[in-house]
């Protein structure tokens, strides 16, 4: 795969888009399939890895490890890693990610009344 020059006029529009358009800051934070169900099993409270991995079993290890370190990278999640054997990690949201609680609430409502559920 061809590496992206920081320089190229696809990475200038793109930066352009993230500090004009709201929707295009909020995309790259969360865009994606398994961001938002992540944030959303994380709403009520945080959650072990394996928990992550049993109320979502159709994502794969790694893209939930990808994921989580990009939420952690955005300030979305927090992971709390206590040095005991076995290592116990939980994962929680930031104030950032809680922020979203209206966001996700919102596409909750949308998906019901248009007859997702």
């Amino acid at each position: 795969m061809t590496a992206i020059k920081e320089s190229s006029t696809r990475n200038f529009n793109k930066g352009v888009a993230l500090t004009s358009c709201p929707v295009t800051f909020v995309m790259e934070k969360i865009g994606g399939y398994w961001k938002p169900i992540i944030i959303f099993h994380l709403m009520s409270g945080p959650k072990r890895y394996s928990e992550l991995k049993r109320v979502i079993p159709q994502i794969t290890e790694k893209m939930l490890i990808q994921h989580l370190k990009q939420l952690q990278n955005d300030d979305l999640v927090h992971r709390d890693a206590q040095a005991v054997i076995p290592p116990v990690v939980t994962y929680s949201l930031t104030k950032s990610g809680e922020d979203l609680f209206q966001v996700l609430d919102s596409m909750v409502d949308w998906a019901i009344k248009n007859g997702s559920v």
